[in-house]
């Protein structure tokens, strides 16, 4: 009997075991498939690569946002964009790889784990049982099999985009979430064709009404993004993927070389008949899992990363992995595991990112707020760069006047983010953030134009 069997070895499960063997030997680790983590090989790292190179181009055919003239387009050869990307991405799984590699072999089994009892699994016709169980087995892109059979090769998702040898002449991508909009816009930034089919108009991870108003115009104004509508039809013609959709109330078609189907992830609990356990867990959607242990009904059995999650991050997968094993070994004692303060990022231009809570979790949970809001149209460090774009707002609690939360549509959102949740973890009240420096010219500068745009109204209540 082990004390504790991991199942997964993607970000969680590999932080849960090395937390683990700090405080046992006794310790399994089983895996399903490649020994990484989704970040390295398909999700966040050869993202950001892409994004980069994309980024990069763009810049370089925009130079008139800086005062520069030129035309350079015709001289930019791509062809090399996707091989870059699968080096970088090679270089960060084998530095994962590295590390599980030199785990003991006699921990380590590779397999399709299955649960025959609350205490027992079984893999590679074998079984084994625990005092308690991390599940950490991730998730995967969500596609209807029908229209996986009926494209075939040309319907590609998240996971296999970065194969593709060289950029497509055309792309249609499903779904206007965090990783359509940023695979969507990097695609379209390095010259290919790209359509974007969103079933409404939210982009992005924005809650607040303004900024997801202003996130659409922005980043409509770059793509072609048919907002509330879903294609009608989509087929194989001479090994294109045919697009029928109706627009303005008329039927059009368009052919694409590929079929980017990005609306989410569906968790991989599912091949682990969690129902020979109980016949309530049937459903892996309706599982009992308490959103804060992350423990699965009373049993000694956790779930960690994407694979039951509302914040899908890498970082707080790694943390849930190893607070975890202290669930588990120290069982039936148990605490809460989600204690982070929010922060989440989407890579698009401008960046969004939400540090702390959103808009619509204060609203939904009738907390008191006021909103500082800046704009970076003429924000001047923003107009240096030719980034002039954008808006962040912050929240403010009126009573404490501690920082409550923040949305960001911003260019380089990302340190901004960081810096605000830092602060939302600190408990910082808004007369201490404005004590603190705020060097000129910098994009930073905003941030105090929100705070002092919520301090006048506070001021104003009192």
């Amino acid at each position: 009997m082990y004390d504790i069997i991991i199942i997964g070895a993607g970000t969680a499960g590999i932080s849960a075991y090395k937390e683990a063997v700090k405080y046992t030997q006794n310790i399994l680790i089983m895996n399903d498939g490649p020994w990484d983590t989704t970040c390295a090989r398909v999700g966040c790292m050869p993202s950001k690569v892409l994004i980069s190179s994309a980024n990069r181009f763009h810049d370089l055919t925009h130079l008139e946002e800086v005062g520069l003239k030129a035309h350079i387009e015709r001289e930019i050869d791509t062809s090399n964009v996707m091989s870059h990307v699968r080096q970088l991405r090679d270089e960060f799984t084998a530095a994962t790889l590295k590390d599980v590699n030199h785990w003991p072999k006699q921990r380590k089994i590779s397999g399709k784990a299955v649960f025959i009892h609350p205490d027992t699994v079984q893999i590679n016709n074998q079984q084994y049982q625990a005092r308690s169980f991390i599940l950490a087995v991730g998730s995967t892109p969500s596609v209807p099999a029908e229209l996986k059979q009926r494209l075939k090769d040309r319907l590609i998702t998240s996971d296999d985009i970065f194969e593709l040898p060289t950029l497509p002449e055309s792309v249609a991508v499903i779904g206007s979430g965090v990783i359509a909009i940023e695979l969507a816009q990097a695609m379209s930034r390095l010259g290919v064709k790209t359509t974007i089919f969103a079933r409404s108009k939210r982009i992005g991870t924005l809650t607040s009404p303004a900024l997801q108003e202003l996130a659409q115009q922005i980043l409509s104004a770059e793509l072609d993004i048919k907002f509330e509508i879903l294609p009608d039809d989509m087929s194989l013609d001479q090994n294109k993927v045919k697009v029928s959709y109706t627009e303005n109330g008329k039927k059009r078609t368009q052919h694409f070389d590929y079929l980017l189907h990005a609306t989410g992830r569906d968790s991989l609990l599912a091949t682990l008949d969690l129902e020979q356990i109980s016949s309530q867990f049937s459903d892996v959607k309706k599982l009992p899992i308490d959103p804060d242990t992350k423990q699965l009904a009373n049993l000694p059995i956790f779930i960690a990363g994407d694979a039951h999650t509302t914040t899908p991050v890498q970082h707080e997968a790694a943390y849930e992995g190893k607070m975890l094993v202290h669930n588990c070994l120290n069982f039936p004692k148990i605490e809460n595991v989600k204690t982070l303060t929010p922060l989440g990022i989407v890579f698009c231009s401008p960046e969004m990112a939400i540090a702390g809570k959103s808009y619509k979790q204060l609203k939904e949970h009738d907390i008191d707020f006021i909103t500082g809001y800046v704009s970076y149209e003429k924000q001047g460090r923003a107009k240096v760069l030719g980034k002039n774009k954008g808006a962040t707002e912050i929240y403010i609690d009126p009573k404490s006047r501690q920082l409550l939360g923040a949305e960001i549509l911003v260019e380089q959102g990302e340190h901004l983010a960081h810096l605000l949740v830092w602060m939302i973890s600190e408990q910082s009240t808004i007369d201490t953030i404005l004590n603190h420096p705020f060097y000129h010219p910098t994009l930073e500068e905003g941030l105090r134009t929100a705070l002092k745009h919520a301090r006048r109204q506070i001021d104003q209540i009192v």
